[in-house]
């Protein structure tokens, strides 16, 4: 195989790739069920109704709580059958929160945190005032975070009990560091509990604990459990037909020191129920540039679990944990279990602040190794310059420095080539169709010449690794949503509103060919020649910082393979 088919086939197998990629997403969307507003209305169901308007008996709505673990004496019991619950989540009273991050909505109805709003994240730059929602629990998209205690020794507040709290607003003051919300609730047997919510300053982090007054005659023995309720829907496609934006990931994901990092997606909890006893970890929902985690505190022994109710309608993903070593609490004595949220945008320097390797949920996949420094670079460069188009230029230039002897060595060889291109067209029309006379006389030409025609071949691998790794750190860094660059570019993570820079990209694309050997080959040229065309029409609908990187890539190699070529020329080949 010549050099110019091996670039041939690798630009093809790249387009194969993209059009793979972008077919799973298209494709994933398609066969989603189509969710819309009828089923509420079908349901005779107010989303705004109280809770006993809206159940009659709450029996049925109690098939999403985990079961209690065993106790050394005691069966356990049974998660019952799914069933199908209405589209709105029950409702009581509603408790607001505001920090100077977020702004958050409780409900006294089984004291779930069921709408939070990134104050600092607009849904879209001409909307700033209009924060985006990351949790919400109206509509078909369900994205809610549910708790409770769990026994086998009576009733115990879970995320269907009717708390009650004393205040309906509260807000982060000045000067303080953090906001309580305390809900209250009197369980049967003189046991008083509280469900108390902390919301801090500059954090995304939210502690919640429980406090158990035991003013009965009998020991008390609970365990916690946290859970994220999700639901799959169609999401609105970009760019043209399933042209656009690579799919990232959207579901489940846990974290346990035996099996690290692994992904449950809503297939794998509609296949089979998740139960995976751990130590410690954590576990998630994903979706792009934004987390759910639920992080257990104080216990030595977990259960990450997952459940699927509403099979038959819009199916609801819950995946959480619950402790397996209980707590107790002796008659006239207090206790306390707790755990603690992640809310928020994958900003990893706000990951990284609780040391349970919650950083992973920024998914670089299989070049993490390469991807993680290439950022942590990145964010070094725009600390210094303030404008991460700036940095992504300045990283261009720093990747392509390191690369350069590699790069240097791979133009050579194809210059040399090129110089080789009439004596090619003279063998190729000496031995007209006969393509293995022609393909020895080429490479004895070549090891006449002194020339290795796949000399040039291993720097290109090399590099493929490195500018994939910087083509996921752009893609899924948060810190580049929305961010400005110059002139038309608003927005680094969107499409160029004027596809400016695709067209800019195409035409480095195609001068870059023009640099390059000619295929001898009719098919060969012309395929080259096609494939600025392909790429541009697939990088019009990608994000501008993508787009900017490649750009600024093949004008930095144009620049080189010209100086190259230009200096070889002279040297007489």
């Amino acid at each position: 195989m010549d050099f110019q088919r091996l670039i041939l086939f690798t630009g093809l197998a790249l387009v194969l790739v993209l059009i793979w990629q972008a077919w799973i997403e298209y494709d994933g969307k398609r066969r989603l069920p189509a969710v819309g507003t009828e089923r509420i209305a079908d349901s005779g169901l107010d989303q705004n109704q109280s809770v006993s308007a809206r159940a009659g008996s709450d029996a049925p709505l109690k098939q999403d709580v985990p079961s209690a673990p065993a106790a050394p004496d005691k069966p356990v019991t049974q998660i019952q059958s799914p069933v199908l619950l209405a589209s709105a989540l029950p409702s009581n009273n509603t408790l607001t929160v505001e920090t100077d991050l977020v702004r958050a909505q409780i409900d006294t109805y089984g004291g779930d945190l069921r709408h939070l709003d990134l104050l600092t994240y607009p849904v879209t730059l001409d909307r700033p005032d209009h924060p985006l929602s990351l949790l919400h629990d109206k509509g078909a998209d369900l994205f809610v975070i549910q708790g409770g205690l769990l026994g086998v020794q009576g009733e115990l507040p879970n995320h269907h009990t009717p708390y009650a709290s004393e205040r309906n607003h509260y807000r982060l003051g000045p000067g303080s560091d953090s906001v309580d919300v305390m809900l209250e609730w009197q369980g049967p047997d003189d046991v008083a509990y509280r469900k108390i919510y902390t919301f801090y300053r500059d954090s995304y982090y939210i502690n919640v604990r429980y406090e158990v007054a035991n003013n009965g005659t009998t020991p008390w023995q609970g365990y916690i459990y946290n859970q994220i309720l999700r639901t799959q829907v169609k999401e609105k496609s970009s760019g043209l037909g399933f042209f656009g934006r690579l799919p990232s990931y959207t579901g489940g994901v846990i974290y346990t020191p035996e099996d690290k990092y692994q992904k449950i997606d809503f297939d794998d909890m509609l296949e089979a129920s998740l139960s995976r006893p751990t130590n410690s970890g954590w576990v998630a929902m994903l979706q792009h540039y934004f987390v759910g985690a639920l992080l257990p505190q104080g216990s030595s022994s977990y259960e990450f679990y997952s459940n699927v109710t509403a099979r038959d309608s819009q199916p609801r993903y819950h995946i959480g944990y619950k402790s397996v070593e209980p707590t107790a609490v002796p008659p006239g004595g207090e206790g306390e279990l707790s755990a603690r949220f992640f809310v928020g945008p994958k900003e990893q320097h706000r990951l990284a602040e609780v040391d349970q390797q919650l950083e992973l949920t920024v998914d670089y996949g299989w070049l993490t190794p390469v991807s993680s420094p290439l950022f942590w670079l990145l964010n070094r460069i725009n600390e210094a310059m303030g404008n991460w188009g700036v940095s992504i230029i300045l990283l261009t230039f720093l990747v392509k420095l390191v690369f350069y002897p590699l790069s240097a060595a791979s133009y050579k060889s194809m210059a040399r080539m090129k110089n080789l291109q009439p004596r090619m067209k003279t063998l190729k029309e000496r031995f007209g169709d006969d393509k293995q006379k022609f393909q020895q006389a080429m490479m004895e030409m070549y090891k006449k010449e002194k020339i290795n025609p796949f000399g040039s071949c291993l720097p290109i691998v090399i590099q493929i690794p490195v500018f994939i790794a910087l083509y996921w750190v752009l893609l899924e860094s948060v810190e580049l949503r929305q961010a400005p660059f110059a002139l038309w570019i608003k927005d680094l993570s969107s499409q160029d509103p004027y596809y400016v820079l695709p067209l800019l990209m195409g035409a480095s694309m195609f001068g870059q060919t023009l640099l390059n050997p000619t295929p001898v080959d009719p098919m060969q040229k012309n395929l080259m020649l096609a494939m600025p065309v392909v790429f541009t029409v697939f990088f019009l609908w990608f994000p501008a910082g993508l787009v900017l990187y490649w750009l600024v890539n093949n004008i930095l190699s144009i620049a080189q393979q010209w100086m190259i070529t230009r200096k070889i020329q002279a040297a007489g080949g």
